[in-house]
């Protein structure tokens, strides 16, 4: 989905929980529909594929699409979505459904959809667009890139620490410990997915970040180079070259 979408909401953000008894047998869909699983269990067929439902599982349908579902009236599906209109005729692709892995970021944004749409203004209605065509990018995701494991999302999260953190004092052998891996299973993961060894992602985020102290702080080479954990200024003006074509003090 390359082209800027165009989306426009046909019935309020809207969270269910399906009662004890309840199963689904749609007609043939008008219109697109979201449908994201955040509790519950049960199963969703559509045609002659099926998917067990539970938290993450998302699905898109598109105009003309009959899904049929169940659920263990035990634990009752609770679900959020919404009617659409949108110009892109790939958001709604084979498969239909996949799993979102990061929860978290599902029922923020589940919510802020909600919560925006039921202000009843224009600002509300389009945040609410806003967040329809993010949940969509990543159901999007999740459908064409499957298969991320509890490994891959934990290797991630040590990233996003590195990133937000350079100048911690990290060690490969810390790093690992966050994954609860091992310190050759981090490493090799963490090259696979990152593309680079984690002593050099480190130090790349030591440069990324020391540009913007050098150009927005009004840091000095030397504050600059401190702050991020390097005892040898000339030692830093070498890395910083390195990576970015220039000396700290031309980018000051």
């Amino acid at each position: 989905m390359h082209a800027p979408l165009r989306i426009t909401l046909l019935s309020p953000p809207t969270f269910w929980r399906c009662e004890p008894s309840w199963s689904w047998t749609s007609r043939p869909l008008q219109d697109h529909l979201l449908w994201c699983v955040l509790d519950g269990r049960g199963r969703l067929e559509l045609n002659d594929d099926q998917q067990e439902l539970r938290p993450g599982v998302c699905a898109v349908f598109a105009p003309g699409d009959a899904p049929r579902a169940t659920h263990d009236p035990r634990r009752r599906l609770l679900v959020f979505g919404m009617h659409f209109e949108v110009d892109h005729p790939r958001v709604a692709q084979d498969p239909r459904w996949g799993e979102v892995m990061d929860r978290e970021l599902l029922g923020v944004l589940a919510r802020t959809c909600d919560a925006s749409y039921r202000r009843r203004d224009a600002l509300g209605r389009r945040q609410a667009e806003l967040c329809l065509e993010q949940l969509l990018g990543v159901i999007w995701d999740a459908v064409h890139n499957p298969g991320r494991s509890v490994t891959d999302t934990a290797v991630d999260e040590v990233a996003r620490q590195i990133r937000q953190d350079p100048s911690h004092d990290w060690t490969v052998t810390e790093m690992a410990r966050r994954a609860a891996l091992s310190r050759a299973q981090f490493t090799r993961r963490f090259v696979a997915q990152l593309g680079m060894s984690p002593a050099q992602y480190l130090i790349q985020s030591r440069i990324d970040r020391a540009h913007q102290l050098l150009t927005d702080s009004g840091m000095t080479v030397t504050q600059t180079a401190a702050a991020l954990g390097y005892t040898d200024v000339p030692y830093f003006s070498r890395q910083y070259k390195q990576r970015t074509g220039r000396s700290p003090s031309q980018d000051r």
